[in-house]
């Protein structure tokens, strides 16, 4: 049986997001900016898509910009601010747990002469909105939170550092600017960005069944942006270059079905995902779910198992068919533990031993019993190896 619990990495493209894309691999091959009829069908595709993902956060559709994905989507963000608005100030404010995508842009803003506060987070991996209020000063110019954590769900508390944004506009810091990273939950949880207080948006497609190398960037009428690349004058002057019609197309089917389907694709994901954490601690002993007691996604659970390697988790799960992960995917590789559960302050045992099961819209109870039996089966043979080996490796010595 083969099992994909790995979908904060990625998903399953949806049927109907394939059949969406397929005419314009082969007959409605126009580029988006010709005027002929070729190009005119490609437009109007590309506007209906930018239409669909709009209606998704409750957005104008003159507000989407289409980029490649998420980390794309974060850079024209920030940097865009940072370069537009660094006459006003340098300061920058973001958490210790967002995706590498933020956190390396900032690093990179840092060598520039840019400044940035990196706000902790609570045991349970929550931002204290009052902390973000005391570290926005005169020469802030943008604060970047994320929605929800890629790598334990934790939902950051949005509305509320919205409000505090707000409150210091009206107090005269009209260069002050709010950006989140809404790649994980975009598709998950409802998203109004008004209601947010946020200026700038990132999403990407293949996050909620959509196609890989399709993103959107939210930007609110009236925010000036500096750009990341230099060309043509596609997409209102914010991202030059010929459109990905395919994908925009596919981006755009995704949101809608995101849309339809939202409540009733999150319900099924937290009654899984529920079910599979209560299973887990049933059947084993000494595990601790990150995050648990704060809000989060409906679909992600990182467990921390006592007394084994989340990385020999993985790999004995693989070899049953499940994907799983033990950090972000565009982390993969690296010795370095995971920051976001370092920010959380847990063991290094813990941090060891974490495992993060994500689910999708396809995910089925079958699988999630299959998953549990064979996660039970795989912790209780390690820990019984792990005394073995730990012997084994002192006589060695």
């Amino acid at each position: 049986m083969k099992v994909y619990l790995d979908n904060s990495a990625t998903t399953l493209v949806a049927p109907e997001v394939i059949e969406s894309m397929l005419p314009y691999f082969s007959g409605d091959i126009g580029n988006a900016s010709s005027v002929h009829s070729f190009g005119q069908r490609a437009k109007a595709a590309v506007e209906t898509a930018r239409r669909q993902i709009a209606e998704l956060i409750k957005a104008a559709p003159s507000e989407i910009v289409f980029v490649s994905g998420g980390t794309e989507a974060d850079n024209l963000a920030i940097r865009g601010i940072a370069e537009a608005h660094s006459a006003t100030g340098r300061h920058i404010i973001t958490s210790a747990i967002e995706h590498p995508a933020v956190l390396a842009t900032c690093e990179a803003l840092e060598s520039s002469g840019f400044r940035v506060t990196y706000a902790p987070v609570s045991s349970a991996g929550v931002v204290d909105p009052q902390q973000i209020r005391e570290a926005i000063k005169d020469d802030t110019i943008l604060v970047s939170i994320m929605q929800a954590n890629n790598e334990i769900g934790t939902v950051q508390p949005l509305e509320e550092i919205g409000r505090f944004v707000r409150e210091r506009r009206r107090a005269g810091a009209s260069n002050l600017h709010f950006h989140t990273d809404a790649v994980q939950s975009a598709g998950k949880i409802p998203i109004d960005v008004d209601d947010l207080g946020v200026d700038l948006l990132s999403l990407t497609a293949h996050k909620f069944h959509g196609p890989k190398g399709a993103g959107a960037l939210y930007v609110k009428k009236g925010t000036r942006l500096g750009k990341l690349f230099y060309g043509g004058h596609h997409e209102r002057d914010r991202r030059p270059g010929t459109e990905n019609v395919p994908g925009i197309v596919g981006l755009g089917r995704a949101a809608d079905l995101a849309a339809q389907e939202l409540s009733e694709r999150s319900d099924r994901m937290r009654g899984l995902r529920n079910y599979l954490e209560d299973s887990l601690k049933q059947r084993l002993t000494d595990m601790k779910i990150n995050g648990d007691g704060a809000p989060r996604l409906p679909n992600v659970s990182n467990v921390s198992f006592a007394g084994v390697d989340g990385e020999s988790v993985l790999i004995n799960l693989d070899l049953k068919g499940i994907a799983v992960s033990t950090g972000a995917a565009c982390s993969s590789g690296s010795l370095e533990p995971s920051h976001v559960l370092k920010a959380l302050a847990l063991t290094k045992e813990e941090i060891r031993g974490s495992v993060r099961f994500s689910l999708g819209a396809f995910t089925t109870q079958a699988e999630i019993d299959y998953a549990i039996a064979v996660t039970v089966e795989a912790v209780k043979r390690l820990r019984e190896l792990a005394p073995a080996a730990e012997e084994s490796a002192r006589a060695s010595l």
